[in-house]
């Protein structure tokens, strides 16, 4: 959709956000027209047009296929109140700094650590837009250790402390930085490099790097190749570290940004999403409207197939947390309220006795 209007399309403020999502109901409604803007169309057959049935779901005329509004997103076999998916996806979007487990299961109430764990997680698996365009024009491309600290290990790039992570951002003329992307690598070789450059860089474009012999290959894949050695910039009197500032200011950006959210660590299993995270946020850090961003969350939600718990933690299982009371765990319980009929009056504070 490319004329999309604030107020119409998404909410513009934290206000308009509750006015319009207090129920379930009315967060379903809102991800069948996200998914079906044009009305129902069948996911398997590709058929448009069904009938409504009585459980809520759609049925195709053509294949006879019966499918609801959440199944084959992010949100299938959810047990968890689309209110609770709703405003969590409003507190990760608006949000300038991203959002911790812990953080959400406090905010939301939310009896249970992993729910809150795994919506977080399966929310990040999704902001990466399928087919998204490549970088292009003047790019500066380099690698950088990111993660946290292990006990017994010294040192910023100690094997299994860190994660070598590469770094590729749009300079703009005459300054200012465009869009930026992130990914770890398994080594600086020439294969690792030149994979992550032709992944996320368009040819044709102006790559600039360090003298490093990992690049030395890129012109060979359609690229216009610059590079800048250190060791010459030395010998000339200049700073080193002026050579490639852009990546070097989006690399503590990133850096920043863990420390704040995850306390500087991140995990191996899980970087790849902490990652998308920020290069999703850097790259919309210009937006008008935060509730634009909470559109876009959803709109890839709902366009992701469905992410397993059992796939999340595959590799690494959610930190243990002390447990919650008893009267606080299970399910989380729906946002949907009904008007308290303002209970301060009640509450003695203001009786003259």
């Amino acid at each position: 959709m490319d004329d999309l209007r604030p107020g119409v399309h998404y909410p513009r403020s934290v206000g308009e956000f509750q006015a319009w999502f207090p129920t379930d109901a009315d967060c379903l409604d809102y991800l069948e027209w996200l998914r079906w803007p044009g009305g129902f169309v069948c996911p398997g057959c590709g058929h448009a047009g069904g009938w409504r049935l009585g459980d809520g779901r759609f049925m195709c005329p053509g294949c006879g296929r019966r499918t609801s509004v959440t199944a084959s997103t992010i949100f299938d076999r959810t047990r968890t109140p689309l209110t609770v998916w709703f405003t969590a996806c409003w507190l990760c979007a608006t949000g300038k700094d991203g959002m911790s487990a812990l953080s959400l299961q406090r905010t939301l109430e939310i009896g249970s650590y992993q729910t809150a764990w795994a919506m977080l997680h399966r929310l990040r698996s999704v902001l990466v837009r399928p087919g998204r365009d490549r970088l292009a024009g003047t790019v500066q491309v380099d690698e950088t250790y990111i993660g946290g600290e292990e006990p017994g290990l010294r040192g910023g790039r100690a094997r299994g402390k860190k994660v070598l992570t590469g770094i590729a951002v749009e300079v703009r003329e005459p300054k200012g930085l465009g869009r930026c992307r992130m990914a770890p690598l398994a080594d600086a070789s020439a294969a690792s490099l030149e994979a992550f450059v032709t992944d996320h860089v368009e040819p044709g474009a102006m790559v600039i790097t360090d003298g490093w012999q990992g690049y030395a290959g890129l012109a060979t894949h359609g690229y216009l190749h610059d590079r800048r050695s250190q060791r010459a910039a030395r010998a000339r009197g200049d700073d080193p570290r002026e050579l490639l500032t852009a990546v070097h200011r989006v690399a503590s950006l990133a850096k920043r940004w863990l420390l704040g959210t995850h306390q500087g660590s991140a995990d191996d299993a899980h970087l790849t999403h902490s990652l998308n995270e920020f290069v999703f946020r850097f790259n919309r850090r210009r937006s008008r409207s935060r509730g634009m961003v909470f559109y876009r969350v959803l709109e890839l939600a709902v366009a992701h197939a469905p992410v397993r718990y059992q796939h999340l933690i595959a590799k690494q299982r959610p930190r243990a947390v002390p447990p919650a009371p008893p009267q606080a765990r299970g399910h989380p319980p729906s946002l949907e309220r009904p008007p308290a009929n303002r209970p301060w009056r009640g509450s003695g504070l203001g009786d003259s006795g």
